[in-house]
């Protein structure tokens, strides 16, 4: 799938996700002038009941997909919304019985942020670092354990490496110790199997637009029995068993019902169809040696694929690319010039980390464009490493 300029080469999935056809149709539906225009918390009409009928319909899907029960969907806007009402939520709410609480250092920015937020109020944080892989071993979490230990927060699938880290493992240590434990599971959602009882998950934070949904919209599942104690991060009607105030957006609620039901039917043949360009893109970009792969060769999902070029400077090389939608890292922090702070806890130096790129396939990357991408790259890394003196460095 190409993006508005036919020449574009659209290889950036991890950041814009395209919405699916077949959800688009579904949310349309409820945007025509017959549709469910009705507020769904308002159940004593006709509009509102089907309003309400329809989030239902969408969180039973939701639920579904990951092996919850319905009533534990709370509908947020985002993976960002939701990994702070879960990191804060607990947090403030137990905070009498502790300030400890645990993360790693490649983490999506929304969790780095609140933990480091969590610092300033005096919250006591261990910070885990990844092997050069990128996997935070569960043994790392048993041994950051505390008596006041309130929570773990550990990522499924790192939004720039692909990395995947063991959950279930890390969510049996944290149901032994009785510490809540939540996942951040935006980039793996259609992707890997989901089942928050078998992973002894708590918290787990979604959203829509990484599963070919919309954007605005996410969910937080939180565990009902025993209940977790969380702290709302702002006030209102009362909504979602108010932990999550404000009126529902029917639409995208419906879209993000839809896109999970839908990825999770199709998965396994996504997967596989994905994962095999994936192979094709490795094994023409490894050709031009001088390569690496960053993160774990075999604990990382189908669709990122990111890779470090050694002999060449990277703000050179992602003009080069431009003809390629490519990214050097997340696209919540594509405004700095910094060098990826997950390729620097994995060990790369801030010259291979800015040498890096992010090639990210989806549900409609087409083989044509895998193979136009590796044709774009040898051209353009040979040209760059007979320019540039970095060439003549081994990194």
């Amino acid at each position: 799938m190409s993006t508005t300029k036919a020449t574009t080469i659209y290889l950036d999935y991890a950041a814009t996700t395209p919405v699916d056809p077949r959800v688009a149709e579904v949310m349309i539906e409820c945007l025509r002038p017959e549709g469910a225009h009705g507020n769904p918390s308002s159940m004593g009409h006709d509009f509102g009941r089907r309003a309400r009928a329809l989030v239902e319909k969408a969180r039973q899907q939701v639920a579904a997909a990951i092996g919850a029960r319905p009533e534990s969907i709370i509908w947020t806007s985002g993976a960002t919304e939701s990994d702070n009402l879960a990191i804060f939520g607990v947090a403030r709410f137990h905070a009498d019985r502790g300030r400890h609480v645990i993360t790693a250092r490649t983490e999506h920015k929304a969790v780095l942020d609140a933990f480091k937020q969590l610092e300033k109020e005096g919250f006591e944080v261990t910070w885990l670092k990844p092997g050069s892989d990128g996997i935070v071993r569960p043994e790392q979490v048993r041994e950051a354990l505390r008596p006041d230990t309130q929570l773990v927060s550990i990522m499924h699938v790192n939004n720039e490496t692909g990395v995947i880290q063991d959950v279930a493992a890390i969510g049996a240590i944290c149901r032994e110790r009785g510490v809540a434990f939540h996942v951040d599971a935006a980039q793996s959602a259609g992707k890997l199997p989901l089942n928050v009882e078998a992973m002894n998950i708590d918290l787990l934070s979604l959203t829509a637009h990484k599963s070919y949904g919309p954007k605005g919209i996410g969910v937080l599942y939180v565990r009902r029995k025993p209940p977790l104690g969380l702290r709302p991060l702002f006030y209102g009607g009362g909504q979602e068993a108010g932990l999550r105030s404000g009126t529902l957006p029917t639409h995208q609620i419906v879209g993000m019902g839809e896109a999970f039901e839908i990825g999770e039917r199709d998965r396994e043949s996504d997967v596989a169809r994905i994962s095999a360009l994936r192979d094709r893109l490795w094994e023409g970009l490894s050709a031009l040696g001088g390569v690496e792969l960053n993160g774990s060769p075999t604990e990382r999902v189908s669709g990122v694929l990111n890779v470090c070029f050694h002999g060449v400077e990277g703000e050179s090389l992602r003009f080069a690319l431009r003809d390629i939608a490519v990214s050097s890292g997340s696209a919540c922090a594509s405004g700095s010039d910094e060098a990826s702070y997950v390729l620097r806890a994995l060990g790369r130096s801030d010259q291979l980390a800015q040498s890096s790129i992010r090639f990210s396939l989806g549900r409609f990357t087409t083989a044509d464009e895998i193979d136009r991408a590796i044709a774009s790259v040898t051209r353009e890394v040979n040209r760059l490493r007979t320019l540039s003196p970095v060439s003549k460095q081994s990194g």
